[in-house]
């Protein structure tokens, strides 16, 4: 009788450590019988009998189970999960955990980034995921970088990841959000991982969870760093010097027969000469402020983070400034209803003139002082900067002093965002939980721009009071969306289930306003106002919205046979209104195989899984309005004998427009040995894009040339390796984390006109054709110079060809070099995709010191270097490489046989894209080496931990590449390009080298 009676248990929950635990859930086995522990730690519970047996459970610690007996008091005390296999994972709609993950994904938190001095989260994440790369394509501050996940899967549009902060589908990117306001990230790769993101996950996820309060009294944490940032020597074009130049150009003056000027008769004269380059650079500080407060009470917890960098470029007048605020709270209303709020308000100002981007761009600012002779001074002996440094005899067009240029001219853009969500969750019966939240994502940037009489951007204007300019213009968006959902998770002996469903809403619509003034009578005065001439105003509004369906479904039996569904419907104002609607499900399964009683004899296998999975998402990555037929005004048509004015249609509609779709299968194997002292991913997925989105050609007597349509397919294959390793345990700590990740693709189809693809930008070319890769360098192959009469006359030639200029190879075997994409002697030249991209890292620790390595790299992919456009340019206006020097001058001094004559027919050496331009671009970079000290504090009551920190970001670069950058990607004007437009060099702001000290330190 007395094991029938229902007995009241009271007890303290505490950490191994003996702090309290709030919050902990505290469950009856085999029953509906729950509780949990008050902001003391306590807790009050009723059990049926003394054979009760209580579950205790918390995220990040193990559950324990304790068998009442004859006790009214029960204390618990917790351990911390050393075990990743079992720490909660965020994922879509949800969490889940490595051990019961049936999905392709892999997370990253704080701990493993906190010890890296970064600007940006995208830096402190290169190298520590296996098939995503992330490249720094650009030192700007405040830049963000590029990722990739799994290679790109679109011809047209942008191939960036969808980026989720605490469960909202932002606009953009994460480069504006402060690192330290981040607890960790997930990257979804495969289908069943991102399909409830349906028509936007095409390219990945990657999953934000900033920081919420933690278990015990409040915390408070703070960190500093501060540092220099320089451009390391290895890299730099290697430019003729003063004296070289000038004999260059007395040999040019000297070939062509004509009278040598007088400031070049004496070369050696100049000496050294100036570096332009090295002018426009500096070295500059960098400092960064962070500030944390953790407060979790009985029924309320929040986190506060406040953050402050300071970065200035290691270019002349760039600078980037971040002020962060995040405050994240949770209320308990009652045993059912919890309310949560989030709100992050963001300030940045960047100042960046224009740097990045070819000579003839009307920018570059990089690229224009690199061509700059040498013996020209940016500089006069009293120490003042002349407006341009055209001299006679030496320019051959005006040239503005570029070093005065960087310095004199504004873009500064002043950015404001706010994200926020808050949401409301009711639990009317245990496991079933109802959730409805509201996101805001509002954003605003005012852009400044002003050049004034005293700088240019273009090469060959001189600045004056005519080409003064100013641009003005408004940015702001607001994206807001709504979520409901409903879930539900049941256990039934060994059967266990968990469902969701849902129904959310999007919208985003941005304004945008222009305006451009010229000649300005007074430079001290930046106003459009002040412009004698207004020019160009204009203005923008961009809408589109998004409704979806949502639903997933989990099963596991026993905890090792595993299996999920989840299914996403999605309808879209992007698309024509014949397919507004796209379905995107997905299916995964897993097999815990190490529970299997065959393998109970295997010792040295702690954990084996085998998991699949096979799913479908989308692309929606494209201009609004796409779908439909525009009108346009200002169209005159003659009526008799008078004109009137009217309006035409200028694009074609496409009620059939949808998003692209891709197909992906995916298998897995985790497995762990030794204890767990080494555990291992492996991924094979293979990936089908369909209905590329694309401008399609039409027929000229129709009116039009193009229309946006659905046509193509590619395919995207690859395998990933992962494996992390406790080399040596004890006093002596060493653990490494290695990834490499092998990916290649296939053109299936293009449209029905065409099997292949061309696309240029400048100078260089690329070709997508059907049975190839994508983006492939399309150009010609240099085979040397016509050295001699004899070789000219027994050699294919083009039109422009003379003995002593370069010679191409005849592929098509006519006797004649043609420059034609379709009809002439163009082929694959190069690849700008890697075959595999790499990251490993070493950790080390002894007593109180650690030290960690982070390295990361590419191998097998080339690089168009388009700079040499302009630094190997033989008409003698520029500043060249120095192995310009071994040219062809004569059937004598034939040279190296890489460079033609300067007298005549220079154009195809630079103006034709061919190989001499491709270069390797593998490379190994040691992206981060910091070292580390902990003060023993034990003694100090009110003083957990105290850290100091030295570091070296961007440490080393090993690469055959001659340029400063191999992570780099421009096109012609120094944007991020396309995917058909990778691998190319036109010149962007150096990556700089950063030292740093550190100090964290966190008090009870």
């Amino acid at each position: 009788m007395a094991q029938s009676q229902s007995i009241t248990v009271t007890g303290k929950v505490t950490s191994s450590t003996g702090d309290l635990l709030p919050g902990v859930s505290i469950m009856v086995k085999g029953s509906q019988i729950t509780s949990s522990s008050d902001g003391e730690g306590n807790y009050k519970i009723t059990v049926p009998n003394n054979n009760s047996i209580l579950v205790f459970s918390f995220i990040g610690f193990k559950a324990a189970e304790i068998q009442v007996g004859n006790r009214t008091i029960v204390n618990a005390k917790l351990t911390e999960q050393t075990q990743a296999l079992d720490d909660v994972v965020v994922v879509a709609y949800g969490t889940t955990t490595q051990r019961s993950s049936t999905g392709a994904l892999q997370t990253v938190n704080s701990k493993e980034l906190q010890d890296i001095p970064a600007a940006q989260i995208t830096q402190k994440l290169q190298g520590k995921l296996a098939g995503v790369q992330i490249n720094q394509a650009s030192g700007k501050p405040g830049q963000g970088l590029q990722v990739r996940i799994r290679g790109s899967a679109s011809i047209s549009t942008g191939n960036a990841p969808l980026y989720v902060v605490d469960g909202f589908p932002i606009a953009g990117d994460i480069s504006n959000i402060n690192p330290d306001e981040i607890e960790n990230i997930t990257v979804l790769k495969d289908a069943a991982s991102t399909s409830l993101y349906g028509s936007r996950a095409a390219f990945g996820v990657v999953v934000v969870t900033t920081k919420s309060a933690k278990s015990g009294q409040t915390n408070i944490s703070a960190s500093v760093y501060t540092g220099t940032q320089q451009v390391p020597q290895k890299g730099r074009p290697d430019m003729m010097n003063g004296t070289e130049w000038a004999q260059f150009k007395k040999e040019y003056y000297e070939d062509l027969g004509q009278p040598v000027p007088v400031p070049l008769q004496n070369p050696a004269q100049y000496g050294e000469g100036v570096d332009w380059y090295d002018a426009m650079l500096r070295s500059a500080p960098i400092t960064n402020y962070s500030i944390s407060i953790n407060t979790n009470k009985e029924n309320f917890s929040s986190a506060i983070v406040a953050g402050y960098l300071k970065q200035d470029g290691v270019l002349l007048n760039s600078n980037y400034e971040r002020f962060s605020v995040r405050l994240n709270s949770t209320f308990k209303l009652n045993e059912k209803l919890k309310l949560g709020f989030n709100l992050a308000p963001t300030h940045t100002v960047n100042n960046s003139p224009a740097t990045d981007g070819t000579f003839f761009g009307g920018g570059g600012l990089i690229n224009n002082a690199l061509l700059t002779p040498p013996v020209l001074n940016y500089q006069n002996p009293d120490g003042t900067y002349p407006v341009s440094v055209t001299t006679p005899g030496i320019t051959s067009f005006p040239t503005p002093n570029w070093v005065r240029s960087i310095q004199d001219i504004t873009n500064k853009a002043k950015d404001n965002r706010i994200l926020s969500n808050g949401y409301l969750e009711y639990e009317p019966i245990p496991k079933l939980i109802l959730k409805s939240s509201i996101n805001v994502d509002f954003a605003q940037s005012l852009f400044h721009s002003f050049q004034p009489s005293t700088a240019s951007r273009s090469f060959a204007s001189a600045p004056s009071a005519l080409s003064a300019n100013v641009f003005d213009s408004n940015y702001q968006y607001l994206s807001w969306l709504s979520e409901n959902t409903i879930g539900y998770s049941k256990q039934i002996k060994d059967h266990n289930f968990d469902i969701l469903g849902g129904f959310t809403k999007q919208k985003f619509r941005s304004d945008y306003s222009a305006i451009s003034g010229s000649n300005f009578p007074d430079d001290r005065i930046e106003t459009i106002s002040a412009a004698l001439v207004k020019n160009n105003p204009s203005s923008d509004i961009q809408e589109w919205s998004l409704v979806s369906f949502l639903a997933k479904f989990n099963y596991n039996y026993k905890g090792k046979y595993f299996l999920a569904a989840s299914v996403r419907r999605d309808g879209s104002s992007r698309f024509g209104v014949d397919n507004k609607w796209g379905n995107f499900p997905s299916v995964s399964a897993g097999w815990v195989v190490s529970e299997e009683s065959f393998l109970s004899n295997f010792k040295t296998i702690s954990f084996l899984k085998l998991r699949g999975s096979y799913g479908l998402t989308g692309n929606n990555n494209l201009p609004n309005y796409e779908q439909y037929a525009t009108v346009a005004g200002g169209v005159n048509s003659a009526f008799g004998s008078t004109i009137n004015s009217g309006a035409a249609v200028t694009r074609l509609g496409n009620t059939e427009l949808a998003w692209e779709s891709t197909k992906q299968f995916d298998f897995g194997v985790d497995l762990a040995l030794f204890n767990n002292r080494i555990n291992f991913t492996y991924d094979y997925y293979t990936k089908k894009t369909s209905n590329l989105l694309f401008q399609l050609p039409v027929p000229r007597e129709s009116g039009f040339s193009s229309f946006t349509g659905n046509v193509g397919s590619i395919k995207f294959w690859g395998h990933e390796f992962a494996v992390t390793s406790n080399n040596l345990v004890g006093n002596f700590k060493w653990n490494t984390n290695f990834n490499i990740a092998f990916s290649d693709n296939k053109v299936l189809a293009l449209s029905s006109l065409s099997n292949d693809l061309f696309v240029s930008d400048g100078t260089a070319h690329t070709i997508t054709r059907v049975g190839e890769r994508i983006g492939q360098f399309w150009g010609l192959i240099q085979d040397g110079v016509y050295k001699d009469q004899a070789d000219f006359n027994n050699s294919p030639k083009s039109v422009n060809s003379q003995v002593g200029t370069i010679k191409f190879r005849d592929l098509n075997g006519d006797g004649v070099i043609k420059y034609g994409d379709a009809e002439g002697d163009r082929t694959v030249i190069g690849n700008p995709f890697p075959k595999f991209v790499f990251g490993f890292t070493n950790s080390f620790a002894y007593k109180n010191f650690d030290l960690s390595v982070v390295a990361s790299g590419s191998y097998g992919n080339d690089i168009a270097r388009m700079m040499d456009e302009g630094t190997t340019n033989l008409d003698g206006v520029f500043n060249v490489l120095k192995e310009v020097k071994d040219r062809w001058r004569s059937p004598q001094n034939p040279g190296a046989g890489k460079y033609g004559k300067t007298t005549a027919s220079t154009g195809d050496d630079r103006a034709q894209f061919h190989t001499r331009f491709i270069q390797d671009g593998s490379y190994l970079t040691i992206k981060n080496i910091t070292l580390g000290y902990t003060l023993p504090v034990e003694k100090i009551k009110w003083l957990k931990s105290v850290r100091l920190y030295t570091s070296v970001q961007q440490a080393f670069v090993f690469t055959n590449y001659d340029g400063i950058n191999p992570e780099i990607g421009t096109d012609l004007n120094g944007n991020a390009p396309s995917s058909l437009k990778q691998g190319l060099d036109y010149s962007a702001y150096p990556v700089p080298r950063t030292f740093t000290l550190g100090l964290n330190v966190n008090l009870k």
